[in-house]
């Protein structure tokens, strides 16, 4: 089988998608041999290589999976799909028009001519069903993965903090966690640390703690601030996976996060709150800080659990995903 990924990694992908798209071009070769790769690894979206070379390349294989709802409009005639979340249909009012128009006159025509449609978590399948009408059979769930190689990576940072690993879009919800932080009991001295830079107006804080801005990490630097943090805190109104949860369970790190913001297998071993709750919240975090053992106990139970989903596993079930998908495309 001759497949070509679009392996681009472009500006408006998430770190978690781009991280989705270097794990399977990496790890697919390995784990299934009898699958030939290409790939298309430069070009922005909307650009020649999108609507152009991509289709030219596309011509002399058997498949074509674009990792995101980016692709030429002249469209392969066997061709999968990943739909990592459907956030900008489920609260459109925080997208632009033209984003929303984007997904009325591309996204469905994409979804419905796709050979397969792949996601990371079941919150994904349902929006599909419920907003673009695909039956189940057309959908897989494949969960995204974590890198072994890095569960021995050390903290860089001493003293106590929480984590929030992530973009800071307005879905994100950070508005709620600096404020739930803010609100725990002065006497509780722990840190507050945001993936990314200071791109937003922070609110006018009380308790004198340090909110700390750590930038673009590298898959590394992120493995060491996760393993370093007294809890991973994820408080986004929706996630398509939430990757990080991954991420930090596998390390036997507490997590705190919000209902629609965690991979559906770990439900069981995570601190939840509504998204909205502030109250809800505050509370977690101060037990998490001050009472710590119920949340510890449930993320070493987690672990075992979490401990199966490597990016090797990822790339396994996305190559039996290709397999399936050209069995059911009409011979010509």
């Amino acid at each position: 089988m001759n497949v070509l990924l679009d392996a681009r990694e472009t500006r408006r992908m998430s770190v978690g998608m781009r991280s989705y798209v270097r794990e399977l071009a990496t790890r697919l070769p390995v784990v299934a041999p009898d699958i030939t790769l290409r790939t298309v690894e430069r070009g922005e979206n909307f650009s020649f290589t999108e609507q152009v070379e991509i289709p030219f390349a596309s011509r002399n294989s058997d498949l074509v999976h674009f990792p995101t709802i980016f692709a030429p409009i002249v469209l392969p005639k066997a061709y999968v799909v990943t739909i990592h979340d459907l956030i900008h249909i489920r609260y459109p009012q925080m997208f632009s028009r033209t984003t929303g128009a984007y997904y009325s006159i591309f996204v469905g025509r994409l979804i419905k001519g796709a050979a397969r449609l792949l996601v990371g978590d079941w919150r994904t399948r349902d929006d599909l069903e419920k907003f673009f009408n695909v039956g189940r059979d057309q959908i897989s769930v494949v969960a995204l993965g974590y890198d072994p190689a890095l569960l021995d990576v050390q903290p860089k940072i001493a003293k106590p903090y929480l984590l929030y690993v992530g973009n800071h879009r307005g879905h994100k919800n950070l508005e709620t966690l600096i404020a739930a932080w803010d609100a725990l009991p002065a006497e509780l001295d722990i840190d507050l640390a945001l993936t990314g830079d200071k791109d937003f107006e922070l609110p006018r804080m009380r308790s004198g703690r340090r909110l700390i801005f750590l930038g673009d990490l590298t898959p590394e630097d992120t493995a060491a601030a996760i393993r370093g943090a007294t809890a991973l805190v994820q408080p986004s109104l929706a996630e398509g996976f939430g990757l990080p949860v991954l991420e930090a369970m596998v390390r036997r790190i507490p997590v705190i996060a919000s209902e629609d913001a965690y991979p559906g297998f770990l439900k069981a071993f995570v601190g939840r709150f509504p998204a909205l709750d502030q109250v809800a919240l505050t509370a977690l975090l101060e037990e998490v800080v001050s009472h710590p053992d119920r949340l510890r106990s449930l993320a070493m139970e987690g672990q075992e659990v979490a401990r199966e989903y490597t990016w090797d596993r990822f790339a396994t079930r996305v190559a039996a995903v290709y397999r399936e998908a050209l069995e059911d495309v009409p011979k010509t």
